[in-house]
């Protein structure tokens, strides 16, 4: 009875793993039940009209990363206050930067991408603002894994993501349902990271002091360029050439994959980043040893559930999306793949830039756009859509096992 007890608390303590499990397991959870209810109702063309305004947030927030989130949590030492208000200005200002950057282009990207009107794109806008606005205690909780404080607030915003969305779906908004609900959400988000969080930081605008982050954060920056060109330039291309129904189809193909498969991985590097820099900074050798029984683990768990996915495909898009969706199945086999490939490096990630290694990921992702670059024209005009999400399995590969060798190697 003892024992039972103390692995209890054990499991319920601020730094363990069930809290990054349950927010992961809400947090997508409410997301999937608002993505998947709305695009049943307005089908593939709505949907693919709000993932070029979200792919329009993408582009600029990845351009203008400044890596100091992940900074302060690798560091050796914790920030003081005034090192946070320099974080908290930088990133207010940046913010600020791309969202006016946003409402600029928005006329220019609604024409590229055959959406008519450029209302979708400039509420986008104001995601980057009010993300901006979220206290910088945010990285120091998470440094210091006090992962159940992160949870609530992290839950709560995905409740009031949801249930808005929901509701001005239903009420005929259309989708722009999907972004008020994100607004309200990220809005919530912001204000309890300064309601409950601390250590606050000063308000006063600071611009010195935090360049012993630099180091580390221009290799984040560097691997969120790279990035960028990984994970948009298939939607880019699709929204482009082929106009919003078949983007729809391409996203949510990707994105029901990654609910299913990929963002358990995304939770559990959010644990296991924080985890293994604390291990790194006491045992290096333990760290490792952490590290490879994790990834032996995610790679017999993530095996098993593309062969049970891939098997279920069609009855599965039938049950939950209608047959509007039928067509899209194909491309769902593909992408269980490629989730299957970036829930394992996410692990490599965590660990690498643990130890602070940032160098390794971005060098992964240099080479991978390589292969992309490489093999995406020729696919696309082999095998079209299809082509194209083959030519990011072939990209994704490449890059886990450049990170694997780094990985063991060192």
């Amino acid at each position: 009875m003892r024992l039972a007890a103390a692995s209890m608390r054990a499991g319920l303590a601020p730094s363990a793993a069930t809290w990054v499990l349950a927010q992961q397991v809400a947090v997508r959870g409410l997301v999937a039940i608002k993505f998947l209810a709305i695009g049943r109702l307005l089908g593939p063309a709505a949907i693919g009209s709000v993932s070029v305004a979200l792919l329009a947030v993408a582009i600029a927030e990845s351009l203008s990363d400044t890596g100091l989130a992940q900074a302060v949590v690798q560091g050796k030492d914790t920030p003081t206050r005034d090192e946070l208000g320099a974080v908290f200005t930088t990133l207010v200002v940046r913010g600020v930067c791309v969202a006016l950057l946003l409402v600029a282009l928005a006329p220019f990207m609604a024409s590229q991408f055959h959406l008519g009107r450029s209302l979708l794109l400039q509420m986008a806008a104001a995601l980057p603002l009010v993300r901006g606005l979220a206290s910088p205690g945010y990285y120091v909780v998470q440094r210091e894994r006090c992962f159940s404080r992160i949870a609530a607030i992290e839950i709560g915003a995905a409740f009031a993501d949801c249930c808005t969305g929901l509701a001005f779906a239903l009420s005929g908004v259309g989708a722009a349902s999907v972004l008020i609900g994100m607004l309200l959400g990220e809005v919530l988000k912001s204000t309890l990271t300064w309601a409950v969080l601390t250590p606050r930081p000063p308000l006063v605008p600071r611009w010195s002091g935090i360049g012993h982050y630099i180091g580390f954060s221009r290799w984040i920056w560097a691997g969120s360029v790279v990035n960028l060109i990984l994970n948009q330039f298939d939607k880019v291309v699709v929204g482009k050439m082929l106009g919003p129904a078949q983007l729809g189809a391409y996203q949510m193909s990707s994105r029901l994959a990654q609910m299913l498969l990929a963002d358990a991985a995304i939770a559990l590097s959010q644990y296991l980043f924080p985890t293994f820099a604390a291990h790194h900074r006491d045992d290096a050798k333990r760290a490792a040893r952490l590290f490879k029984r994790y990834l032996a683990l995610g790679a017999c768990a993530v095996a098993f559930v593309v062969v049970i996915l891939r098997a279920l495909a069609g009855p599965l898009f039938a049950l939950v999306l209608g047959p509007r969706w039928m067509p899209a199945v194909p491309l769902f086999r593909i992408f269980v793949v490629n989730m299957a490939l970036g829930a394992l490096i996410a692990v490599l990630v965590a660990y690498l830039r643990a130890r602070g290694d940032a160098r390794t990921a971005a060098q992964a992702s240099a080479m991978q756009v390589v292969v992309l670059f490489a093999i995406v024209p020729v696919a696309m005009r082999e095998w079209g859509v299809t082509g194209i999400a083959w030519g990011m399995t072939a990209g994704l590969a490449t890059a886990g096992l450049w990170m694997f060798y780094r990985a063991l190697r060192s």
